[in-house]
């Protein structure tokens, strides 16, 4: 299986559907923030960040 051509069709499709993608990336970082009760918020809004940069470009 060609890993490289189905994590950039992935990439593809998830920049051409950035804004639903983008809540699911918030929602994802509310839950580990509620899981460990913001003690690693400031690392959770970073990689939110980076997910969400990544996908944009």
């Amino acid at each position: 299986m060609d890993f490289k051509n189905l994590a950039g069709k992935a990439m593809d499709l998830a920049a051409q559907h950035a804004d639903k993608v983008d809540g699911v990336i918030e929602k994802a970082g509310d839950v580990v923030d509620e899981k460990t009760g913001g003690k690693f918020a400031g690392q959770v809004d970073a990689a939110q960040d980076a997910a969400k940069g990544a996908i944009r470009n």
